[in-house]
């Protein structure tokens, strides 16, 4: 039980270092004290006593955050003694059957808004706008092909940095678009690898050095062959330097962002299979995430400034809104917020400039790197600072949580 409870959570996308505490805090709970863990991004280790048996249990794709709510409100339920052992193995046992909220069209809706909704953050102009539209449908394709086998897996960011870079580099040279570059990247932005990027330099900070050090070479590799499909198109299209010039348009105004992370908040809820009625909620903590990192930068005028303290306070927000909606727990209002301040997207912009030079591509880099380690060390300052709220959360919140599982499980059984 333990094992699938770790291997729920490592599929959700928490860090390494706070599934092998959650897992030992529900062994010691359990009346397993000397519990022994450790975790890998693609598996874990569980023994409940030093030297003693132990199993393996290897995390076979991603969950959705719906499913990462409910691996959670498991666990708290049996940190508190409030589940029977039983119990919780068979509700596991079918979470990966557990359907879509929304079915294969919710899912391709919020495919397509989510280029939308990110294009309106990095290339807000109606040109830009309109390209998205028309080539956003093309994501749902990518995320199917990502999900097939392995071979495709592997393919499928250099065909997708390809495919809308060929399109978006025609389309400039067409006279139909500006910046190119920041136009093509709105479509592909769920499938880049910048939450590995920065989990993997979390992990390394926190001490997972075996976890960090794999999360975050595979991350730069898929980052890599994205930057390769839109060399390869770059020389297809034979054109110039100009086509990967980082301005952006900005046309369309000031409300432009605010309404894209609008989006994006449909977008995720679509994508993830999260209730409607918790979205307010997501939306909250984005807005207050991108609020914190934009009056950062603004004073500051340093974008590394305003990663950390965007990092920060959603770190702190996320653990609020555990505390006031405990049936909404913190690392998925985290992770929403944290998918906007990943900078993905920064990273295939300034990893393309070596199609420019090498000079421009190593300024590049250095802002990128720096922006990364800013995330990823406000998260770690975030989470400290919100540990003592997090341990009040939990015992407060537990009876109102109970009451959803009864519920939900009452629901399910009929």
């Amino acid at each position: 039980m333990l094992s699938w409870i770790g291997a729920g959570l490592l599929a959700g996308g928490m860090p390494v270092h706070e599934v092998e505490e959650d897992i030992r805090d529900v062994a010691r709970s359990l009346g397993h004290p000397g519990a022994q863990v450790a975790c890998s991004p693609t598996g874990l280790l569980v023994s409940l006593t030093s030297g003693g048996p132990s199993t393996f249990e290897q995390v076979d794709g991603g969950l959705r955050l719906d499913q990462l709510a409910d691996v959670l409100a498991l666990e708290a339920a049996l940190r508190a003694g409030h589940l029977d052992p039983d119990e919780c193995l068979s509700t596991l046992a079918g979470l990966r059957a557990q359907p879509h909220r929304y079915r294969t069209a919710g899912f391709v809706v919020g495919a397509i808004l989510s280029g939308v909704g990110i294009g309106l953050v990095l290339a807000p102009s109606a040109a830009s706008l309109l390209f998205t539209l028309v080539v956003a449908p093309l994501t749902p394709l990518f995320v199917l092909l990502v999900a097939r086998d392995r071979a495709l897996r592997t393919l499928t960011p250099f065909l997708a940095g390809f495919v809308v870079a060929l399109l978006a580099f025609f389309a400039a040279e067409a006279g139909w678009v500006d910046a190119p570059l920041r136009t093509l990247v709105a479509p592909i932005a769920v499938l880049l690898p910048g939450a590995l990027i920065v989990t993997g330099l979390t992990e390394l900070a926190a001490g997972a050095m075996v976890a960090g050090s794999s999360r975050l070479a595979f991350g730069l590799v898929q980052l890599l062959l994205f930057v390769l499909g839109v060399g390869a198109a770059l020389a297809v299209t034979d054109g110039g330097a100009d086509l990967l010039d980082t301005a952006s348009p900005g046309a369309l105004g000031w409300w432009a962002p605010l309404v894209g992370l609008a989006v994006v908040t449909v977008a995720i809820a679509l994508l993830e299979s999260v209730p409607i009625r918790q979205a307010p909620w997501l939306a909250t903590g984005i807005l207050v995430t991108f609020s914190a990192q934009s009056l950062t930068l603004a004073v500051v005028e340093a974008r590394w400034a305003g990663a950390f303290a965007g990092a920060v306070v959603a770190a702190l927000f996320s653990t609020l809104l555990e505390y006031v909606r405990p049936e909404l727990p913190r690392m998925v209002a985290f992770l929403p917020s944290f998918w906007l301040l990943v900078p993905g997207s920064l990273g295939l912009i300034s990893m393309a400039q070596f199609e420019v030079g090498p000079g421009e591509a190593a300024i590049a880099l250095v802002d990128v790197v720096v922006v990364v380690a800013a995330i990823a060390l406000g998260v770690i300052v975030g989470a400290a600072l919100a540990a003592p709220l997090r341990r009040l959360a939990r015992p407060l919140g537990l009876p109102h949580l109970r009451r959803l599982m009864t519920a939900r499980r009452r629901r399910r059984s009929a």
